[in-house]
């Protein structure tokens, strides 16, 4: 079984940015937290100044870690991500900001080790970042922690950055949107040859949903955190919704959310 495999099912619910609820998004611990309680897990990458892919939703430093507390970082402002080496960015704290539990950086080959262990499906978010990296080198650097880890069947790729996602082939693909839909979309989407469309909750419309999902593509929306909006929803059609809140989405146990 693979991640297209699992669009097979119905009313997927996926953990966005893992179990962000009871601890700190993108760690091991929201990972760990999330496993068995959804169907798939999303989390977000980018690159580090280095090269070296790790897992973060921003594109600075402020929001998650500690890193306006440490005096050989002041330099740094704005504290960009991709300013900061591995060894500079393991050195701050990523949890300690949430609930006062310190939590270490997550790297991509840990964060894939981690669902290969525990046989998960995780969408993976590229961040857009090509005004420090040519695209060729993010997703070269992506593919070779994916080959080395062996998780190509358990992986779908997502990106707001579509010009990424042709370079991804053959893994299953996703194109993210938030205020507006391509022109021309299904032309749109197959040009992308995406397997998926994931789209803003405010953008929804029962018609689309329709048109797209009779033209074999799957559909995934952000961010649900009410069951009786995500019921509704899936009785539109979607294939899957992403929520922040497992405790409200997940009423009942996913014991098929494994290979």
């Amino acid at each position: 079984m693979n991640f297209l495999d699992l669009f097979e099912k119905q009313s997927l619910i996926g953990a966005h940015r893992g179990d962000r609820v009871h601890f700190a998004e993108n760690t091991l611990s929201a990972l760990e937290g999330a496993k068995n309680r959804c169907n798939f897990i999303e989390i977000d990458t980018q690159l580090s100044k280095d090269g070296i892919a790790i897992i973060m939703h921003d594109a600075t430093l402020e929001r998650t870690t500690n890193v306006t507390k440490l005096k050989e970082f002041a330099h740094k402002k704005p504290f960009r991500v991709c300013d900061f080496t591995l060894k500079e960015l393991e050195k701050l704290d990523y949890g300690t900001w949430f609930k006062g539990v310190p939590e270490p950086l997550l790297t991509l080959h840990q964060a894939l080790r981690f669902i290969k262990q525990n046989k998960l499906f995780l969408n993976l978010e590229i961040k857009d970042m090509h005004n420090t990296f040519e695209d060729t080198q993010v997703i070269q650097t992506l593919m070779r922690e994916i080959h080395e880890t062996d998780t190509h069947q358990q992986l779908l790729i997502s990106s707001f950055r579509h010009q990424y996602l042709k370079l991804c082939k053959p893994l299953p693909t996703a194109a993210l949107v938030e205020n507006k839909h391509p022109h021309n979309l299904v032309h749109y989407l197959k040009k992308l040859k995406v397997d998926a469309y994931h789209f803003n909750k405010k953008l929804v419309c029962e018609t689309k949903i329709k048109h797209l999902r009779e033209r074999g593509f799957f559909i995934n929306i952000y961010t649900l955190n009410d069951p009786n909006e995500a019921k509704e929803l899936f009785s539109m059609g979607v294939n899957g919704i992403f929520t922040d809140d497992l405790d409200k989405m997940a009423s009942k146990r996913y014991d098929d959310a494994k290979l």
